[in-house]
């Protein structure tokens, strides 16, 4: 039962952030390695490569009593929707032609505060997105499937 989901998720925005509080970039297409997203200054490990629910967005602005919050403010590097990302937590999963392994929570950052003014930390908190480590590099595009990938 743990292991099903009811169907693939899929990627629906790409980020990058080239140098530390640089502002995100969207792309349609990038390459994943062991360091992480190419064109990120994000690091090698359990944290190269951060993933959020596309599905949160909305409870987010809600929390901040706002219309909508944009992708890039969140500054994740995938936007995913249609598969619970909490639920593949310790999972490898298959990110276009890419696999990466789920390994810890994305706790929002001060930038929150910043971002979405008084309460932003704590609106995010929760929803803030899944950091990744990298187990087989490739590519990535929007599009691409999500789904665990079978052992």
């Amino acid at each position: 039962m743990m292991a099903r989901h009811a169907q693939a998720g899929r990627v629906t925005w790409i980020g990058l952030r080239p140098a530390r509080r640089a502002g995100m970039e969207a792309v349609e297409a990038a390459e994943i390695s062991e360091a992480g997203v190419a064109g990120d200054h994000g690091r090698a490990g359990k944290r190269a490569v951060t993933l959020i629910q596309a599905e949160h967005l909305p409870v987010i602005a809600a929390m901040l009593g706002c219309k909508a919050v944009a992708a890039e403010d969140l500054r994740r590097n995938i936007v995913v929707a249609g598969i619970n990302l909490g639920a593949l937590r310790g999972t490898e999963i298959r990110v276009g032609g890419a696999r990466l392994l789920i390994e810890t929570v994305c706790a929002p950052c001060s930038r929150m505060e910043e971002t979405f003014g008084h309460g932003g930390y704590n609106a995010v908190r929760g929803h803030g997105g899944w950091c990744a480590r990298v187990v087989l590099s490739g590519p990535v595009a929007l599009g691409d499937d999500v789904v665990p990938t079978a052992g």
